[in-house]
């Protein structure tokens, strides 16, 4: 069988690889089921592990996928979730083209509110793409959304990830403002990259930096597409940050007030479209309960460090397949404004309970550090790093122990010896004289 990682998980088979690590189908000895896991190197999965200590326990939210734990293991950190088989809004697009506008209406509902779930927490999640919207596999059934890769999300009023004349996230999907003036992302940066996923489920062309939203549904050519709903798409896409809606409880009235979101068919909303299972077979050996011919012993984990009442999916899954997706990268930006205090180094978490998870999850799709993704900057600039607990440290150097060499103290008793004739023999010589 696979390699065992952490005395529990056994790898299994490799669903996907990115830029930092590799994604696995493994099974989880102690629960008796299959994770979706991926293996880290313990500096690129610090971030991500702050943010689940800090942040992941307070999202609990039906279309929202935060971390649900991870494990230690040498150099390396491993994070499980549950494994969903829908594949991404990124592949969908890339399979069937542009979206219907009913199904896009629903989608973009869906993201609308996890970013108002995660905006009511003061999170700004700063890497909003549609290859970070995840799906589950319903096939002909309306599709449910879930927005994944918390990996750069921090709190509203959290130092940049960046300092200087840079900004993060992925091109064509961050907001002018912070791509060009070098502001802090915050709410309304999650609203435009929202107007570009919806933008692209239309168009089925993925956005680049600066794009206008009604040149490129105009030149879509799409006459099909309701008028409210491209007054939306505009204002969320709107370059000029004051003219976005304040919120994404607002964006959401305005796209109910399109009547889109009313009761309707899944023929209706879905159109041609199909939501496809993503994930391969089981390899030989190993069936829907576990090794075939084998009785795996559940086994304690001390490692695993769950996200504190939270028991909703999560996804970490790379999605090769999907070239619509583009890189989260660290963006030069023409006049920043001054950087903000360095980043304080986090406390390591210690271990609660585990926590079991929910049966929906992300597939392997470009999410948490996927293929393009470009990370060595951004940890470069972001120097909290830690050791998470179980790991090993790095010992305190060796002092070496100084003793006299052989002969020493032979030669010294010598010399005594010989000074003290000496003194012997002046004194015999001035009483003799």
């Amino acid at each position: 069988m696979g390699d065992v990682f952490a005395g529990r998980y056994e790898l299994v088979d490799p669903l996907g690889e990115g830029g930092a690590g590799v994604v696995w189908r493994a099974w989880d000895r102690k629960r008796q089921h299959y994770v979706a896991a991926k293996v880290l190197r313990q500096v690129d999965a610090s971030s991500l592990l702050r943010f689940m200590r800090e942040q992941s326990m307070r999202l609990d939210h039906p279309h929202v996928l935060a971390p649900t734990g991870w494990a230690g293991e040498d150099d390396k950190v491993l994070f499980t979730m549950p494994i969903v088989r829908g594949g991404s809004v990124s592949t969908l697009v890339s399979d069937f083209g542009p979206l219907p506008a009913r199904l896009t209406a629903h989608l973009l509902d869906q993201l609308l509110a996890a970013l108002e779930a995660i905006h009511a927490e003061g999170i700004v999640h700063r890497d909003v793409k549609p290859a970070n919207l995840m799906l589950d596999a319903t096939g002909r059934g309306v599709p449910r959304a879930w927005l994944g890769d918390f990996g750069i999300a921090a709190g509203d009023d959290a130092p940049r990830l960046t300092q200087g004349p840079f900004a993060m996230g992925t091109p064509g999907y961050v907001a002018p403002e912070c791509l060009h003036q070098g502001w802090q992302p915050d709410a309304r940066a999650d609203l435009y990259a929202a107007g570009m996923c919806a933008l692209e489920m239309l168009t089925g062309l993925s956005p680049e930096a600066d794009t206008h939203v009604l040149q490129a549904l105009s030149q879509a050519g799409r006459e099909d597409i309701p008028e409210g709903l491209i007054r939306v798409v505009a204002r969320l896409g709107n370059a000029v940050i004051t003219e976005r809606y304040a919120s994404a409880g607002q964006a959401r009235s305005a796209l109910t007030a399109t009547g889109l979101l009313e009761a309707a068919s899944p023929e209706e909303i879905l159109g041609d479209v199909e939501v496809f299972e993503h994930i391969p077979e089981l390899p030989e050996g190993w069936g829907p309960q576990g090794p075939v011919g084998e009785v795996a012993e559940a086994q304690p984990a001390p490692e695993e460090v769950p996200a504190a009442g939270q028991t909703l999916p999560t996804q970490l899954i790379s999605d090769a397949a999907s070239p619509a997706a583009g890189p989260t990268q660290v963006l030069q930006s023409a006049s920043p404004q001054p950087p903000a205090p360095p980043v304080q180094a986090p406390t390591p978490p210690s271990p609660p309970e585990s926590t079991g998870g929910q049966p929906y999850a992300p597939v392997p799709q470009l999410g948490l550090y996927d293929h393009n993704t470009q990370r060595g900057a951004l940890l470069q600039a972001a120097p909290e790093q830690y050791a998470p607990a179980g790991f090993p440290q790095q010992p305190a150097p060796m002092q070496r122990q100084t003793s006299p060499r052989k002969g020493q103290g032979l030669a010294i008793a010598m010399i005594l010896f010989g000074l003290g004739f000496v003194v012997l023999a002046a004194v015999l010589f001035l009483a003799l004289d």
